[in-house]
């Protein structure tokens, strides 16, 4: 018995750290997504975002492949794409007797959406100009959407799929390659001259500290269950 109780408070223990290092790291990248956002409005970030414009420009200049890689990768975080993806997990989710992580994964997806919506009015920060992009894309400029969701469905879905493998090594695969995912979306879209650089950076700290802050909440309500019993 006192073995059983050790490890359980063993347990007890291992889960708040966690859930206190996902708050900390929710919280140091709401930090970073307000202070990239306030230096935005400034107007402070414009030459690093000149440089980092007139680079990518040149580099597609200079390899004309990279256009068309950028246009394909940057269609993973398309709505289209994103959409699919969450309809997906959330059917098979509520299929398979999980209809609460099916809820937490669509008002997640859709309540980010919103907020990024809401972002990219409050800020209004204009696109950067044609001549520098290898496509028109509409719309305001920061934080970048694709960049967001993409964090943000795609961690969702690699936390979900790691919960379910016992091995480190196989969700610490899993968690790179969504994380990898999300990153390349970003890259493209700064590549391709339709945001600016601290748009993506703004992005993923907000993509990523939201996809954390509903995996606070899943793992609290996991916890509420056990404890119900």
């Amino acid at each position: 018995m006192a073995i059983l109780s050790s490890r359980s408070q063993e347990d007890r223990y291992s889960s708040l750290r966690n859930t206190l290092l996902i708050a900390l790291a929710a919280l140091l990248l709401a930090l970073v997504f307000a202070y990239i956002g306030s230096e935005v409005i400034e107007g402070d970030t414009r030459s690093l975002d000149m440089h980092v414009l007139r680079s990518a420009r040149a580099l597609r200049t200079s390899h004309p492949w990279l256009a068309e890689v950028m246009r394909d990768l940057s269609g993973l975080g398309s709505t289209v794409v994103l959409t699919l993806l969450t309809t997906a997990t959330v059917i098979y989710l509520a299929l398979f007797s999980a209809r609460t992580a099916a809820i937490l994964v669509a008002t997640s997806v859709v309540s980010g959406a919103m907020l990024v919506g809401i972002f990219k009015a409050v800020f209004g920060r204009l696109r950067p100009d044609v001549a520098f992009a290898e496509l028109v894309a509409p719309g305001l400029s920061f934080p970048s959407g694709h960049a967001s969701m993409s964090a943000t469905v795609f961690l969702t879905l690699g936390v979900l799929i790691s919960s379910t493998r016992r091995r480190w090594d196989e969700r610490i695969y899993i968690l790179t390659v969504a994380s990898l995912m999300a990153v390349l979306v970003g890259l493209s879209r700064v590549l391709l001259g339709v945001h600016w650089a601290t748009d993506v950076l703004g992005g993923w700290a907000f993509g990523t500290g939201w996809a954390l802050l509903w995996l606070l909440l899943a793992r609290r309500l996991s916890r509420g269950r056990v404890a119900g019993g």
